[in-house]
């Protein structure tokens, strides 16, 4: 991959304050790109910023994407900071972990409102900008986006909203010069699994996978680039995502026994094992 390819390229991403986000904007700012690192807590931002190669390179903005005027505020401190936007990550996203049955309503919204209307909101205020750059919007989902995960309906449903919603926006823009592309990293070593909403709203504060057989943040942070470098339309960054999306659409009986089979595996897994 050639690296110069993102010298001086303003990026922004959100929720860079950990995990993905933060393996990005670390990888990014080591490339000589320009990186706009959004996140609810911009004291953390900030010292994580100190220790970047140049950090007079690096804009933090406190943002929480479930709010409207904080993803166009965002925006607009990127065009008086950098002058143009030419790329933006959708990473920002909670998971959660219960059954539908047993669930406060609330936990979906909370979902709904960070991972699918986050992107959107940063999107719509973002697009003016990558159209005239002829830039590029990813938004992070999962294989969760492809096929409903067990226990994992308000996770699944936000996942399959953003593809849906990139993917027409990609279709709207065909010859815009605008590049779309929907970013699958499949299960990560990251915090996002202990901070996972249960039934009731609390995070469930562990993970019930283990962390040391995953794909790393740095690693999905190097197809990421890649991706985004060769403008591909989707990334499934796993051979299980490969599959799970083939069997999806070729078997999608086989490919729903084997979900239930692996979720009810998980440790004091919501799903029952059959």
């Amino acid at each position: 991959m050639n690296v110069k390819y993102f010298i001086d390229k303003v990026i922004i991403i959100t929720g860079a304050s950990s995990g993905i986000g933060l393996a990005a904007a670390n990888l990014f700012a080591s490339l000589n790109a320009k990186v706009v690192m959004a996140a609810r807590s911009v004291e953390k931002l900030e010292e994580i910023r100190k220790d970047m190669p140049d950090p007079e390179k690096v804009l933090c903005v406190k943002t929480d994407v479930t709010v409207e005027e904080d993803c166009k505020n965002l925006i607009q401190k990127t065009i008086e900071t950098f002058g143009h936007i030419d790329i933006l990550v959708n990473n920002a996203g909670i998971s959660m972990r219960a059954k539908f049955v047993d669930l406060d309503l609330d936990v979906i919204k909370r979902l709904m409102d960070t991972n699918f209307w986050g992107t959107v909101y940063c999107t719509k205020y973002a697009l003016p900008y990558l159209l005239e750059s002829k830039g590029s919007v990813v938004g992070v989902i999962s294989t969760a986006g492809y096929l409903g995960l067990p226990g994992r309906t308000g996770y699944s449903a936000s996942k399959f909203a953003i593809r849906g919603f990139l993917d027409t926006l990609r279709v709207e823009h065909r010859y815009d010069g605008l590049h779309v592309m929907v970013f699958a990293p499949g299960f990560t070593a990251s915090n996002i699994r202990s901070k996972a909403l249960l039934a009731d709203g609390t995070p469930q504060g562990m993970t019930p996978r283990d962390e040391k057989k995953m794909m790393t943040a740095e690693r999905v942070a190097q197809r990421l680039a890649y991706g985004l470098r060769f403008r591909k339309n989707e990334m499934l960054l796993t051979p299980v995502g490969k599959i799970t999306k083939f069997f999806t659409f070729a078997m999608p009986n086989f490919s729903e026994w084997c979900e239930y089979k692996l979720m009810a595996k998980e440790p004091e897994s919501p799903i029952k094992k059959k």
